[in-house]
C-alpha cells in the first residue's frame, strides 16, 4: 500500500488488483509535460506561417493536444477500468485497462496516417480507407483488452491484419504514386513511412505482453507505450514537419474550398495571378483541405 501514499493514486485510488505504481504515475506526468510543451511549441510554430499553409502543422497540433489530454488522464489514474485477466499473476485477478489510451489512438492514428499520406499522390478515397483500417486496429485492441477470455486473441488477429493493410498503403501504394511536391518530399516520405511502420509494429508486441498476456505490470506497460508515443508524437512529428519547411505548399494541390479563396486557395485569384503568381498549384486530387 506504500505506492498509494500521496500523489494521484491517493486522490484517485486504483480500481484493480494489478495497477500502476506511484513511479508509473510519475512517469506519466513526465510524458504529459513533454506532450503539453510540444503542443504549445507546435501551435506557436504554426502561427509563424501564412494562413493557408498550416495543414501539416495543424494536424500535428491535433495529435499532440489529444496525447496531452490522454496522458493527463492516465497520470491522474483516471480513464481505466478493471478487467479479469486471462492469465493471473501472483494473487491478482484483475488488471487496469486504460480505455482513455485507446480513445487517444482512435483519434491520433488516422491523423498520423493522413499527415503522411497527404504528402503523396494517393487519392482521397485511398487515404480515407487506410484511416478506416487504422480505426479497426484500435477498436480491436480495445475490445480485445476488455475481453477476459481467450477470445481476446481473435480481436488481436483482426487488428494485426488491419495493420497489415495500413502498412501496405504506407510502404506499397504510397511510394509508387506521383509526388507533385518533388523527389525530396518522396525521399522524406519513404523514410518517414518506414519509420512509422517499424514503430507501429512494436505496439502489438506491447499489447501481447501487457493487456493480452498480463506478462508485464501496468507500470511497465505505461513505460513501453509512453516511449512509443513519444517517438511517434513529438519526435516524429517535428522531424516530418520540419522536413517540409522549404517545400512549395502549392505543389501539394491543396485549396481551402472557400469561395473567397478562389479555385486555388489564392484569395480569389487564379493561377499566375495575385499572391500565388509563379507558384505551382500541383495536380493532386486532394482538395478542400
Amino acid at each position: 500500500m506504500s505506492d498509494l501514499t500521496g500523489g494521484s493514486l491517493s486522490q484517485n485510488p486504483p480500481n484493480a488488483d494489478r495497477h500502476i505504481t506511484t513511479g508509473g504515475s510519475d512517469w506519466l506526468w513526465a510524458v504529459f509535460a513533454v506532450m503539453a510543451l510540444s503542443t504549445l511549441f507546435m501551435v506557436a510554430w504554426s502561427y509563424t506561417l501564412p494562413r493557408g499553409t498550416r495543414f501539416f502543422h495543424n494536424i500535428a497540433t491535433l495529435i499532440l493536444a489529444t496525447a496531452t489530454i490522454s496522458y493527463f488522464s492516465m497520470a491522474s489514474d483516471l480513464g481505466a477500468t478493471p478487467v479479469l485477466a486471462e492469465f493471473s499473476r501472483g494473487n491478482t485477478s484483475t488488471r487496469q485497462i486504460w480505455f482513455v489510451r485507446y480513445i487517444q489512438w482512435f483519434i491520433n492514428f488516422p491523423l498520423l496516417l493522413i499527415l503522411l499520406l497527404f504528402a503523396t499522390g494517393l487519392s482521397l478515397s485511398d487515404i480515407l480507407t487506410t484511416a478506416f483500417f487504422s480505426w479497426i486496429v484500435v477498436v480491436c485492441g480495445l475490445v480485445g483488452a476488455l475481453t477476459p477470455s481467450t477470445y481476446k486473441w481473435g480481436y488481436f488477429v483482426f487488428g494485426v491484419l488491419a495493420l497489415f493493410y495500413v502498412w501496405s498503403s504506407l510502404l506499397g501504394h504510397g511510394p509508387r504514386t506521383t509526388f507533385n511536391a518533388g523527389t525530396s518530399v518522396r525521399t522524406g516520405y519513404v523514410r518517414g513511412a518506414g519509420f512509422v511502420a517499424f514503430i507501429t509494429m512494436l505496439y502489438p508486441i506491447a499489447w501481447g505482453c501487457g493487456e493480452g498476456g498480463n506478462v508485464i505490470s501496468p507500470t511497465g506497460e505505461m513505460i513501453w507505450y509512453g516511449i512509443l508515443d513519444l517517438i511517434l508524437g513529438p519526435m516524429f512529428l517535428f522531424f516530418f514537419v520540419f522536413g517540409l519547411r522549404n517545400v512549395d505548399y502549392g505543389a501539394f494541390g491543396f485549396h481551402s474550398g472557400k469561395y473567397s479563396d478562389g479555385a486555388y486557395g489564392s484569395g480569389g485569384y487564379g493561377p499566375g495571378v495575385g499572391p500565388n503568381a509563379g507558384r505551382s498549384v500541383g495536380t493532386g486530387t486532394k482538395a478542400n483541405v
